[in-house]
């Protein structure tokens, strides 16, 4: 995928290192306050006190479990280019076809454990989006577990799982998640789950989507990049996943599909560029 070189999205929040992953603040304590204070009527220079106890303040919050390698510092560069490869898309697509306006969500970097509007997450958890505060969450270290435990590598198959969330977001914004959500508990489990499977296949022909517009407008996609993403969809099907875990599958307890039907979504999204052809909630064959 080319992307080395672009434009950057600035709705990045970093929080990588930080304890639980909350957001860190710095605060200064009446007795560095005071400090402070009698240095300078002293006459000396009490602003470097400050500026120690600030950094003491920011290293207890970040802790030093964290250290940043150059394959993150990489990524982290690189999901913040496709991000705002999602913005360039979405802004255009929202008032062209949908006759509204998009408003950008933010991506949150994250190593280990985050707290969300939504809850607690591990790293385990994968990247998620999280409507209550309309924020999309990554541990970069998704990237090695789609290389080794996935088994689908490549800078375009993590495109397509940022992607693939930001979609998440496209669909909040049009209501439709709300729509579902409120679904859960008033149906059948099993019938909650269908309605789970067409949102995420929904995400899948979204991704698609913004891949076509991204690739006719700034030529993102190279040779075997396509394989790559349809390779990452694959991978995270949900009856290739309990096969791995269980060694065998249980339909009624899917919740984002099959790598088939995960696979052909994307692609029709990659193909058609045209969002008025994910309807994955009226369509008999999924």
């Amino acid at each position: 995928m080319k992307w080395e070189g672009r434009e950057k999205s600035r709705n990045v929040e970093d929080r990588r290192g930080m304890s639980g992953g909350a957001k860190a603040g710095v605060g200064l304590g009446l007795g560095s306050i005071a400090l402070f204070l009698i240095i300078t009527l002293m006459g000396g220079d009490g602003s470097q006190v400050l500026q120690q106890q600030m950094q003491q303040s920011q290293q207890q919050q970040a802790g030093s479990t964290y250290q940043e390698t150059e394959q993150d510092r990489v990524l982290a560069e690189f999901v913040s280019v496709v991000l705002k490869d999602t913005e360039d898309v979405w802004n255009t697509i929202f008032p062209q076809q949908l006759q509204q306006r998009y408003r950008e969500p933010t991506l949150v970097l994250f190593s280990r454990k985050v707290q969300s509007a939504c809850g607690f997450a591990s790293a385990a958890t994968g990247p998620f989006y999280c409507p209550g505060d309309q924020k999309l969450y990554i541990d970069l270290s998704f990237y090695d577990d789609l290389k080794k435990r996935f088994k689908a590598p490549g800078d375009f198959a993590m495109a397509y799982v940022v992607a693939h969330e930001v979609a998440h977001h496209v669909q909040y914004l049009l209501g439709i998640t709300q729509k579902v959500h409120s679904q859960k508990g008033r149906i059948p489990e099993a019938q909650y789950n269908d309605l789970s499977v067409r949102m995420e296949l929904q995400a899948d022909f979204l991704a698609g989507v913004w891949a076509h517009h991204a690739h006719r407008t700034k030529g993102i996609l190279e040779e075997g990049d396509y394989e790559e993403a349809m390779n990452a969809a694959h991978a995270i099907g949900d009856d290739r996943i309990q096969m791995q875990s269980r060694g065998y599958v249980v339909p009624d307890s899917f919740t984002h599909g099959t790598s088939e039907q995960r696979m052909r979504w994307f692609k029709k999204g990659l193909e058609t560029g045209d969002i008025n052809q994910g309807d994955t909630f009226g369509a008999r064959d999924l």
